[in-house]
């Protein structure tokens, strides 16, 4: 008598071909977890603010150097990137977009708006007209 189970295996992530909507939701999640770690940031820097010129000055010169700025680039990325994937799963909610072509459309359209509203902000924020 066999012990072995006749039973399919579930699929796994080998069997998937990645493709760009699963990408996509992936980035999602990742960027949610960012996210929090982004507003432990944010709250450093306001305690910072509270606590004194001299402290202020020590944490803002950590964020304004260029490892500093390449990590607020990112949360704003995440941030945008993030709010574009609530915002679809939002239309998702009203029971629209499920087709393939849609949901495409959306992953392609939240990448490519999420960079270009990025780099607005920072071009805004720095003064580049």
């Amino acid at each position: 008598m066999s012990t072995k189970s006749e039973r399919p295996l579930s699929p796994h992530l080998q069997v998937y071909k990645p493709m760009l909507t699963m990408t996509m939701s992936i980035v999602h999640r990742i960027t949610g977890v960012a996210l929090s770690f982004a507003t432990i940031l944010l709250a450093w820097w306001l305690i910072s603010a509270a606590a004194g010129p001299h402290y202020f000055d020590f944490v803002e010169g950590i964020l304004v150097s260029i490892p500093g700025r390449l990590i607020l680039l990112g949360c704003t990325w995440a941030l945008i990137h993030h709010a574009l994937g609530g915002l679809k799963h939002l239309v998702w909610d009203t029971g629209r977009g499920f087709d393939l072509k849609t949901i495409e459309i959306f992953a392609k359209g939240s990448l490519i708006l999420s960079l270009a509203l990025t780099v607005l902000v920072w071009a805004i924020a720095y003064g580049v007209r």
